[in-house]
């Protein structure tokens, strides 16, 4: 009996004319009065009216305006007894435009309904949640002390991973196509790294020394290229399998929103920028390299050809390391356990590729482009977007805990400054030292590609501009603080969550009658940022969100602490203590959900039971409009 009650009082609606879906001009406030022993109350509804605002009486007949009333969408074991009846100081008042003397209240006023349920006695603090219908839900405002203690926590948190995963029809198919994605990524990683000055040169070097050594056998010398490939790939594969080992996804996923993390790759990616553009050289101690390529001499065989691909790995790190460290940590954040090895085989793949396709076709040698000032050209652009991604690390810190340092003004001045000297630079309107061999080079010409790739980006800076003031820049927004993070917004059409509490939430949902759409989000998740530009501002989207549901944003890397920290219990059986709110979103999520991926999707009733299946990262708005129709759908059965 008791839910039955929790089940009415949480779903009535208070129906005041002042205007009501215009503003919210009227605060309601409510009280359970109960007689010991009795079954029978008075639910009171005390309302404060903002000045200029009125709120109609009870009773005022078909030909005047709507009347105060409450609606019992369920009232299973509970009856109302009696009218609603209004108390207060009430104004009667002939009104022109009804034709007719109509009564209502200004500054204040009081509604009793009185009911009747075999526990009534028992719900004191039931009644607060009644009135959230009528002033919070829509507004989005913390829900009381009482209402919350109303809800049944066991039912909030009851996993629904079998219903799900049911009506998905797959029990995770969707890490195949993230593991594809880690390797492309990977691949075109590699692609980048093997054009730089560190690399590029080597190839031909390195093919023409395997093909002289084994002149008489031909086929030994593309044997031994083609090991040479592969060893690069073991060595790039070990890597990023010991990272996984040491670490497991789950604890770089946690370091991924960690400050000092954040801001040590912020900082890391700086200085690699500013050695991209000739300040100074980044390299590892020469005598490690001396000493593998000493011991790569004495050795033969696979062994030797195995510490010639270190070699290469150890001299190349000065130009690799930035984008293999930026890559690891976007792999390890992904949530996949093989992230990081699939990724390195990736980045391997590409960086092998020409040492083994040049031994096999040696005539691609002469065709293949020669070592000189595009390197160089290659590396200061590099420079400009570590520069770029320096400013998305420090912002991923930033909005974890709160310092506001970053808001998405200040990231967009930023990018837009950086990407508008990349263009300058790319005309020829700005040069570093490095630029420089010669004298009389500084009037040398920019080669044709690299003037449109400048005017692409001072195009891009140019597109940035109007975010200043609160248009959408999807083509940024994946990078980019979100939009409540601006201090001067036009913009009027943005989605945003009501809550991000989960309990206050679905209290807000229980109150509206509304289904919840939960979304499991990170200030560091790049594709969460990509769905809300590209779906979630669809209009028909945006619509559903903001009227049919109650959205709650839930963020798993918030790093603020709990109130008191959480001992749950994990599925191995193992007792973990969560000690930031982010820590509670993401258990809940696992615990619930059976998932550890952003961003993610699923629709849930008020009492916590899944609507529909779950939607992961997939910019299709169609698809999307599908899944949040069949919810719906779900819910009105």
């Amino acid at each position: 009996m008791m839910k039955k009650i929790a089940t009415l009082l949480t779903m009535v609606t208070v129906a005041m004319l002042a205007a009501a879906q215009m503003a919210n001009p009227v605060t309601f406030t409510s009280q359970l009065r109960t007689t010991n022993g009795s079954s029978e109350g008075e639910i009171v509804f005390t309302g404060k009216i903002d000045k200029g605002w009125h709120v109609y009486s009870t009773n005022l007949g078909d030909a005047g305006p709507t009347e105060a009333a409450i609606t019992f969408h369920k009232k299973d074991g509970v009856e109302p007894v009696g009218k609603l009846k209004a108390v207060g100081k009430e104004i009667s008042k002939f009104d022109e435009m009804f034709g007719a003397k109509l009564r209502y209240f200004e500054n204040n006023v009081q509604f009793v309904q009185k009911a009747e349920a075999e526990a009534l006695a028992k719900a004191d603090s039931l009644a607060a949640l009644a009135a959230v219908a009528a002033d919070s839900a829509a507004m989005g405002a913390p829900i009381d002390s009482a209402a919350l203690a109303a809800l049944d926590h066991d039912a909030l948190w009851k996993p629904v991973v079998g219903d799900i995963q049911r009506i998905d029809g797959t029990d995770g198919g969707s890490s195949s196509r993230s593991l594809w994605y880690i390797f492309l990524l990977g691949l075109l990683g590699g692609l980048v790294a093997l054009f730089t000055p560190c690399v590029w040169p080597i190839i031909p070097m390195t093919v023409s020394f395997f093909l002289k050594r084994a002149k008489n056998d031909k086929k030994k010398g593309i044997k031994d290229a083609i090991t040479y490939g592969i060893s690069i790939v073991v060595i790039y594969l070990a890597l990023g399998l010991i990272v996984t080992a040491i670490f497991g996804p789950s604890a770089l996923n946690a370091l991924s929103t960690n400050a000092v993390f954040n801001i040590f790759l912020c900082l890391l990616l700086v200085v690699f920028a500013l050695s991209f553009f000739g300040m100074f050289e980044i390299k590892l101690p020469s005598k490690w390299s001396n000493a593998v390529d000493n011991k790569a001499s004495n050795t033969s065989g696979l062994l030797s050809i195995f510490l010639m691909a270190f070699t290469l790995a150890l001299v190349s790190f000065s130009c690799t390391g930035p984008i293999i460290g930026f890559l690891l940590v976007d792999f390890a954040t992904s949530g996949n356990f093989w992230g990081p090895a699939i990724g390195m085989l990736g980045f391997a793949l590409a960086l092998a590729l020409p040492f083994t396709l040049f031994a096999l076709f040696p005539s691609w040698l002469k065709s293949a482009p020669k070592s000189g000032g595009w390197m160089n050209i290659l590396k200061v652009v590099l420079g400009f977007i570590e520069l770029a991604f320096a400013c998305k690390f420090f912002s991923v810190a930033d909005l974890a805990y709160g310092w506001h340092l970053m808001d998405r003004e200040v990231f967009l001045c930023l990018w837009i400054a950086i990407f508008g000297l990349l263009g300058l630079y790319l005309i020829g309107k700005l040069k570093f030292q490095s630029d420089i061999v010669m004298p009389g080079d500084e009037t040398k010409p920019m080669p044709v590609i690299c003037i449109m790739g400048g005017l692409i980006s001072i195009a891009f800076a140019i597109y940035m501009i109007p975010g200043l003031w609160g248009a959408p820049c999807k083509a940024v927004s994946a990078f980019a603080p979100p939009m409540n993070t601006q201090d001067f917004n036009l913009n009027t059409k943005e989605v945003r969550a009501a809550y991000t509490d989960y309990e206050q939430g679905m209290a807000a949902a229980a109150a509206a009658g509304k289904p919840v759409f939960l979304d499991f989000t990170g200030f560091g998740c790049v594709n969460c940022r990509k769905m809300e530009a590209a779906v979630w501002t669809d209009p028909s989207v945006a619509d559903k969100l903001n009227k049919d549901y109650v959205l709650i944003s839930l963020f798993v890397d918030d790093k603020r602490p709990l109130p008191e920290p959480i001992e749950v219990t994990e599925e191995n059986g193992e007792t973990r203590t969560l000690r930031t709110i982010g820590d509670k979103w993401s258990y809940l999520q696992r615990y619930k959900f059976g998932s550890n991926t952003q961003p993610f999707y699923v629709c849930v009733d008020p009492q916590g039971n899944a609507l529909s299946g779950s939607f992961s990262y997939k910019e299709d708005v169609p698809a999307f409009l599908d899944f949040l129709d069949g919810g719906l759908t779900k819910f009105r059965q």
